[in-house]
């Protein structure tokens, strides 16, 4: 009798952006799909999309002139000697001592090695200039401009962008936090590791709040967190969005931009948004808001 669970060899762990954590993906979807997985990849490693395609199609294919790559693909074929050129200047392909000119890719694993590698130099190049270019900013003269607090909003789109705003003003609490994730977040902002800096600030004494569902998903993350204030409503509106407030004057509101004319089932789900506002009457609104869930009936979870 055969069984039902798919041989570990048929499937490949990856990271999803949109929804924030890890999903496990057979491979037998097709390549097309696996080489639009691998091309997003190399395009957040900084390639273009026509270096994307002379690269996959040179390292699938093998040794090419540049020619054949350029019809292939169709591309120009100015375009595509230039291409290789660039591709070449950083390590990804080589040119082969023949005649006509041939090239050949570097092998896919060393290739995002290189990539990662480099996006790493540059970070820390850019740690390196960080205090100069602070101190010729401080050198500049200063304009004679009378500090007015002003409310202010400001809108994020993308996992990482929520991601760091959500530890920035973690970062800058100094009496409490509230924070409701509703069940479609809670795993995003726990493998985010915002929970995990969550838990740290509770140990400081200070004010720490969670307020999620009491769904199956959200009660299986709260057991991995060691917060005393955490409950689990059992009643929770199925479109109420996260938020989170910090000491009544920071707010990150959580905005789900649906496509309701994709065929595309992660579209469909929605691109992730969040305004981030120090508006007091919004912030007095989604206070009072929480303030109300938080006191009605609901299961405590027991601290693990």
């Amino acid at each position: 009798m055969e069984t039902l669970a798919k041989k570990p060899e048929t499937v490949v762990k990856l990271y999803d952006d949109k929804a924030g954590l890890y999903k496990f993906v057979m491979k037998d979807k097709g390549p097309l799909k696996s080489l639009e997985t691998i091309g997003n990849a190399l395009q957040k490693l900084g390639l273009s999309k026509n270096e994307i395609r002379v690269y996959v199609y040179l390292a699938r294919t093998g040794m090419c002139k540049a020619s054949e790559i350029s019809e292939a693909i169709s591309l120009h074929r100015t375009e595509t000697y230039r291409i290789l050129r660039d591709l070449e200047k950083i390590g990804l392909v080589s040119s082969v001592f023949e005649k006509p000119l041939k090239f050949v890719a570097t092998p896919f694993e060393k290739t995002l090695d290189l990539l990662i590698n480099c996006k790493k130099l540059k970070l820390q190049l850019l740690e390196r200039k960080k205090k100069g270019l602070v101190d010729l900013w401080g050198a500049l003269p200063k304009p004679e401009i009378e500090f007015v607090k002003r409310e202010v909003f400001q809108i994020l789109e993308g996992d990482e962008q929520i991601n760091l705003k959500a530890e920035e003003i973690l970062a800058k609490t100094k009496k409490e936090i509230w924070v409701f994730l509703c069940d479609s977040d809670i795993s995003r902002f726990y493998h985010s590791g915002f929970l995990d800096e969550l838990e740290r600030f509770a140990k400081k004494d200070l004010s720490a709040r969670l307020l999620t569902s009491d769904s199956a998903k959200s009660c299986f993350f709260v057991k991995k967190l060691k917060l005393n204030d955490v409950k689990c409503l059992s009643k929770c509106p199925n479109d109420l969005p996260s938020f989170i407030i910090v000491d009544q004057e920071h707010l990150l509101f959580l905005i789900r931009r649906n496509s309701e004319q994709s065929d595309d089932v992660e579209q469909k789900r929605g691109k992730l948004a969040a305004l981030w506002t120090n508006y007091e009457a919004f912030i007095k609104a989604l206070s009072a808001l929480f303030t109300e869930l938080w006191s009605t009936e609901m299961r405590l979870e027991p601290v693990r």
